[in-house]
């Protein structure tokens, strides 16, 4: 095997060259004279012409190949900074939508306030509420320390959603009116029309089929249609005040003996989407005997 004589080879390549640089300066000068090129000139010139091409070809078409990459790389950094910035400006409008939540629902709740003006009012900050027990019970963010005790009613904007059955330091856990559990402390109410009181009784449960509280133990069961008032009565020992509004007679039925009525009441808050509560701390010259 003959050895790569590379002495060799750069002179002969250095001979192509100067040959190549040589033609075509005889090239230019001989059209400078003649103001036309000959048919040598013309094949050495379309052969460089030709090389040049073949040789360029693929280097442009590596360096556009390149320039498109690079614009894709681009293209898809772009995308990504611009996809952060409309989460985050999908997150700002969240939290913007929220503010003005929390903001009407302290509104209202002062309104509320401004109502019932014989008691003192607690205005409290729901700050947990477990999913296995959405419909029971929840924890506001007061409690001993703000004067919070047991039994105390709680509302939210629109009417009465349950009581305070557990008071730590500085919370306290809130049974709602939806609950499940049969031993829960019940409200006594009072039913009223547009002619007056038509008689008293007892929430006895809630109906999660018609989402409707159930009144039973009805005392002067006078007329009592759909459309009429419910609102706590201020009896039974109750550290719940009277008046407070629970919601409207929605259907009225005979007990199974036929000796009394049940009454069905559509509460007037809704038990889904309560951020703000307020705590009713009734006065002990209030507490009316069962």
């Amino acid at each position: 095997m003959k050895k790569f004589n590379l002495n060799k080879n750069i002179i002969v390549i250095l001979m192509i060259i100067i040959l190549v640089i040589a033609t075509v300066t005889l090239s230019v000068l001989f059209m400078n004279k003649r103001k036309q090129s000959n048919i040598v000139t013309s094949t050495i010139n379309d052969s460089i012409a030709f090389v040049d091409k073949t040789l360029s070809a693929p280097i442009k078409f590596l360096h556009n190949g390149i320039s498109m990459i690079d614009d894709l790389v681009n293209t898809y950094e772009e995308n990504k900074q611009l996809k952060v910035k409309l989460d985050d400006y999908d997150e700002a409008v969240v939290k913007s939508k929220n503010k003005d939540r929390e903001i009407k629902d302290l509104k209202e709740q002062l309104k509320l306030n401004e109502t019932l003006t014989d008691f003192e009012k607690i205005t409290s900050n729901v700050i947990d509420r477990s999913t296995n027990s959405w419909q029971n019970n929840l924890i506001v963010d007061k409690g001993v320390a703000d004067g919070i005790e047991k039994d105390m009613a709680v509302m939210s904007k629109d009417g009465l959603i349950g009581r305070v059955v557990q008071v730590n330091k500085h919370s306290s856990k809130v049974e709602l009116l939806t609950t499940t559990n049969n031993s829960v402390n019940r409200f006594y109410v009072r039913i009223s029309g547009s002619d007056g009181a038509k008689g008293n009784g007892v929430i006895k449960c809630f109906d999660e089929k018609t989402q409707t509280l159930l009144i039973n133990r009805i005392q002067n069961q006078s007329e009592i249609k759909k459309g009429d008032l419910v609102q706590t009565s201020g009896l039974g020992g109750s550290k719940a005040p009277a008046d407070l509004l629970i919601g409207k007679v929605v259907k009225v039925k005979s007990s199974e003996d036929g000796a009394s009525k049940e009454v069905y009441v559509k509460p007037r808050a809704t038990m889904y989407d309560i951020s703000v509560v307020t705590i009713i701390k009734r006065s002990s010259r209030e507490v009316a005997q069962p």
